[in-house]
């Protein structure tokens, strides 16, 4: 049966003000409303390992809507971080360090963490999907273009896949596409299926 018709009936709200996700999610063609909190804190615990981070911030995240939920409600919460040499890259700050994370990036291979929390009143479902991404050598030149152009400042390893530093940094893949834009749809879809 297909997942629309599963989720006949259910309230489907994505807790992110991430427009990508917004933008995957609609991709399943699913009917969702995106609800944000402000202020949500995102501390994790400094002896925790990178990789396993995503996964307990989308946990905590989720439960800042525990007031929405009722038998048919669904949210969905999730957390990307980038992974370079067992180091977590976050957002950048400012220009000068969205340069040095690309530039850390560069000729390297690293890798994109995504962790979901799918909730309702009474199941949550966690997991996350690991993607490793190789760059080329990026020039000075290229970086400079890309971060004057595309301001990633709201990106995990200031950078987006789906834009112009994609298309012409990026030499392959391992895993899914999409993780790296922000939300493993696939898996997501998967996990609803067995959720409801």
């Amino acid at each position: 049966m297909l997942l629309t018709n599963i989720l006949d009936g259910y309230r489907l709200i994505l807790a992110s003000q991430s427009p990508r996700r917004s933008e995957l999610l609609r991709g399943l063609d699913l009917k969702f409303e995106v609800i944000v909190r402000p202020d949500i804190i995102e501390d994790f615990p400094s002896s925790m390992k990178p990789e396993e981070v995503p996964q307990f911030l989308a946990l905590q995240k989720s439960e800042n809507y525990l007031d929405l939920l009722d038998e048919k409600t669904i949210i969905i919460t999730a957390d990307t971080i980038v992974i370079l040499n067992n180091k977590i890259l976050g957002k950048p700050v400012d220009n000068e360090d969205a340069i040095s994370i690309i530039s850390q990036l560069s000729g390297n291979m690293h890798e994109v963490v995504t962790g979901v929390c799918i909730r309702s009143k009474n199941k949550v479902k966690e997991f996350c999907a690991v993607s490793k991404v190789w760059f080329k050598n990026l020039s000075h030149e290229e970086i400079d273009y890309y971060i004057k152009n595309y301001k990633p400042m709201d990106k995990a390893g200031a950078y987006g896949i789906q834009e112009w530093i994609g298309y012409v940094g990026i030499e392959r893949i391992e895993g899914s596409f999409y993780n790296v834009m922000g939300l493993p749809v696939q898996a997501v879809y998967n996990e609803l299926k067995d959720f409801v």
